[in-house]
């Protein structure tokens, strides 16, 4: 078995050089106009082809999961996924043999894990996860609506029909990564990042069938994957470090190899994960940065994130208060991008308060400034985050292959 998994994984690798290579003369005028540069050199792996990421995809999941929409029982399919939960459970004996000789493969940690390190960054969760958790939301999920390919990939899939049930699954993703056993047998992060991969792929097959779709766009591509994954670590410690939270060096890298872990998982190739922050930061320059955009699709789905605190009759959680946060951590530009109106308390509130505020709440002021009801407003804010954030991930969130686009 063995053998035909390496065998079969090393025959995609082959093949995905051709798949890339037509690729890319289909994918138009990229939005990143200036040739791909980042060396390889600054990845986990230190070596690698240097392909432009824009012209390859997951050559190792998309066949297989091409071949479960098209020939197989989806329906029974999701049913056996369902039971598998924690990362030391056997996969489901009822799945096709080509799905699970790919589940096989996939859950395996990279040989470069470091578990000290996974260890150190959960310490970093522990002390600083709410902070972190509200970020994932406003910085990450935000900026995800700025992002113009991620932002149709989502509008247009069956992720936008049922956006709410689509946030909660990205609430777990950051949710399974901040716990003491994410990558552990009875931790659950692996089966996640293996399930949202195989989602991905599903996608990259059903778009291109949406009359919605430019079909000669493949989505997803492995750029598209290293944008969304600076949207998240690289962008939260950029915060983390502006906003001056205590930051050892050990739990910073900790915190990054979560995260780098994370990204193999997800079917990144590691010629493409950053070593280091610094090589994070480069290449987000490069990647992220220049694509970001306003679409129409993203301005709707900026509108449903702030509305789904309402939902919750969450006081603290209305979408003015929401805006103002989301102005807060991502600029003006951005806000005005997504027409989020600048609110006139909470946003000059946030301008002066919050950065002594979390200088209080992480300990690096032993006394907080004589500002109790702002300090109040903002850890009520926080627990009322984290009460809906903790709703969200007590559903019954079952990660599953699409069978069909969002329906108009």
């Amino acid at each position: 078995m063995v053998d035909r998994e390496i065998s079969r994984r090393d025959a995609l690798k082959v093949g995905g050089v051709a798949a890339g290579a037509v690729g890319a003369l289909a994918l138009g005028t990229p939005a990143r106009a200036k040739p791909w540069s980042w060396s390889p050199r600054g990845s986990v792996a230190g070596h690698g082809a240097g392909a432009d990421p824009r012209t390859v995809w997951d050559p190792e999941a998309d066949p297989v999961l091409a071949d479960v929409l098209e020939h197989h029982n989806v329906n029974r399919i999701n049913a056996e996924l369902r039971t598998w939960t924690r990362n030391g459970q056997p996969v489901p004996k009822g799945l096709p043999g080509e799905l699970r000789d790919f589940i096989e493969y996939a859950r395996q940690l990279p040989a470069w894990t470091d578990h000290a390190k996974l260890a150190a960054g959960f310490e970093y969760n522990k002390k600083h996860g709410t902070i972190i958790s509200a970020l994932y939301a406003f910085a990450s999920g935000m900026m995800a609506t700025v992002i113009p390919n991620e932002a149709r990939a989502v509008y247009y899939s069956k992720g936008g029909q049922f956006f709410k049930d689509r946030i909660a699954k990205t609430a777990k993703l950051g949710y399974d990564i901040g716990t003491p056993t994410a990558y552990q047998p009875d931790g659950q992060m692996i089966v996640t990042c293996v399930k949202t991969r195989m989602i991905h792929s599903a996608v990259r097959h059903l778009l291109p069938q949406s009359p919605h779709w430019p079909k000669e766009h493949i989505p997803i591509s492995q750029d598209d994957l290293m944008v969304t994954w600076h949207s998240l670590p690289t962008t939260i410690m950029q915060k983390l470090t502006e906003w001056r939270i205590p930051t050892p060096h050990d739990e910073s890298m900790g915190y990054l190899h979560g995260w780098q872990v994370c990204g193999h998982l997800l079917g990144i190739r590691d010629e493409y994960i950053p070593a280091t922050w610094g090589q994070a930061n480069a290449q987000a320059k490069q990647v992220l940065k220049p694509i970001l955009a306003p679409t129409r699709e993203g301005r709707a789905l900026a509108q449903d994130l702030l509305s789904l605190g309402e939902q919750l009759d969450l006081t603290l959680l209305s979408k003015p208060i929401l805006g103002a946060f989301t102005r807060f951590i991502l600029g003006d530009r951005i806000a005005d991008w997504i027409r989020v109106p600048r609110e006139p308390v909470w946003s000059p509130l946030l301008e002066v308060s919050w950065a002594p505020f979390v200088a209080v709440r992480s300990g690096v002021l032993g006394v907080a400034p004589p500002m109790d009801n702002a300090y109040w407003m903002f850890d009520e804010f926080l627990r009322q985050f984290v009460l809906w954030y903790m709703a969200e991930l007590h559903m019954p969130i079952s990660i599953e292959i699409p069978q069909h686009n969002r329906h108009f």
